[in-house]
């Protein structure tokens, strides 16, 4: 059940991120989620959109570097202690979160939506769904 997130590697200079937002823009894609890591050379944008196949097609026509990654999306109980939960079970099973960001739901504000990259994740959605974790498929994330 995981969810194809896009990944978009962007030189790291002024105006870059702007050109590819633009492009984004340009080509209808409507943004669900975006996480920004950088380095002195280069960034990684993560991006989970509305029409990932649509975003892939935009990203490629307009020069940029992307790939898909599987990645999880959790709804997380939007209460003290939500996060640390879902930590914890993954932690306890051994699983490896490599990066996780949050996406704003705005329709219920009784959950939040988790992206996790981790280790392993058919091992990460069996030990989540068996303690009762919702998980997220696209469309779901798509209709935000």
């Amino acid at each position: 059940m995981s969810v194809k997130q896009i990944s978009v590697f962007l030189e790291n200079r002024p105006g870059c991120l702007c050109e590819m937002t633009k492009a984004l823009a340009d080509g209808g894609v409507d943004l669900r989620g975006l996480s920004l890591a950088e380095t002195s050379d280069f960034g990684i944008v993560r991006l989970i959109v509305n029409d990932v196949l649509n975003t892939a097609t935009v990203l490629k026509s307009a020069g940029f570097v992307s790939s898909l990654t599987d990645v999880l999306a959790v709804a997380v109980s939007d209460t003290p202690g939500g996060l640390h939960r879902v930590l914890e079970l993954l932690s306890e099973a051994d699983i490896n979160v490599e990066y996780m960001y949050a996406i704003l739901s705005g329709k219920n504000s009784e959950i939040a939506y988790m992206i996790f990259r981790v280790n392993d994740n058919a091992k990460a959605e069996s030990i989540l769904k068996s303690h009762g974790i919702k998980l997220v498929e696209q469309a779901e994330l798509s209709a935000i």
